[in-house]
């Protein structure tokens, strides 16, 4: 009888411990997402422009973090109002930055020199600061304040000359 109870608590204790297990490696397998709210994870990179950059280096300012790609139509799509954005609210103190997921950088120089892009961008062609946001559509863009919040996110290319848009940006000046 004795041998019968002492397997029963074994058997609770594997349990237990096989419930223990997976509730830990669930929790570290799952991406996190970043969302508005969130501290804006930091990061290390070096620009086209040969500037190292990392998030809190934009402390005071207003950054717009666009990830995109050049074999990305709705990323393609919305550059120009972003390139347009950056010139009309540089001035106010919003700077933006564009990291690219290509990996092939011969065509991702080319598209950048006939493409004219004003802002300062970079390639991130691991994905490693991306997967870090939790970023896997293209283009999402992380607005992030001076004390390294998001305070706005947009999955999907916009238009960032909208009235609404810039207005919603301009508040957070």
């Amino acid at each position: 009888m004795r041998g019968n109870r002492t397997e029963r608590v074994l058997q609770i204790a594997i349990g237990a411990l096989t419930a223990a297990l997976i509730f830990v490696v669930a929790g570290a397998v799952r991406e996190r997402v970043v969302g508005v709210n969130d501290k804006a994870p930091d990061f290390k990179i070096t620009t086209d422009s040969g500037r190292t950059l990392s998030r809190s280096d934009f402390g005071g300012k207003l950054l717009v973090l666009n990830f995109w790609a050049t074999w990305c139509p709705p990323c393609i799509e919305e550059l120009p109002s972003l390139n347009e954005f950056q010139r009309r609210l540089a001035p106010s103190g919003v700077v933006v930055l564009g990291l690219s997921v290509d990996r092939n950088e011969a065509a991702y120089r080319a598209f950048l020199k006939r493409a004219g892009i004003a802002f300062e961008t970079a390639r991130d062609p691991d994905g490693s600061i991306g997967a870090g946001y939790g970023t896997f559509k293209y283009p999402e863009t992380y607005v992030i304040d001076a004390r390294g919040r998001v305070v706005q996110k947009h999955i999907g290319p916009r238009d960032w000359m909208d009235p609404e848009l810039l207005a919603s940006i301009q508040a957070l000046l």
